[in-house]
């Protein structure tokens, strides 16, 4: 009888998680041209897949960083380079 009350307690632990990580989201913003090779968050119009920036601090290649700090990072921009 404590498995129904297992799988309930999981499924809201896991419906809590992803609420919590949608509010986290919304607390960041996507700051293109300051990420490392490799470690961009998300594909870019060059790359398939997050992990996958081919150098430095390309211009389409983005990661997460909390609201307000992307343009005060040395080559931030909140929008894609060209």
């Amino acid at each position: 009888m404590k498995t129904p009350l297992i799988v309930a307690s999981a499924v809201a632990a896991a419906i809590v998680m992803v609420q919590a990580g949608t509010a986290a989201a919304s607390d960041n913003e996507k700051c293109y041209g300051i990420s490392a090779a490799g470690k961009n968050d998300c594909q870019t119009a060059t790359n398939a897949c997050a992990g996958t920036s081919a150098k430095d601090n390309q211009p389409d290649a983005w990661i997460y960083v909390p609201k307000g700090t992307c343009e005060k990072i040395a080559g931030g921009s909140l929008q894609p380079k060209t």
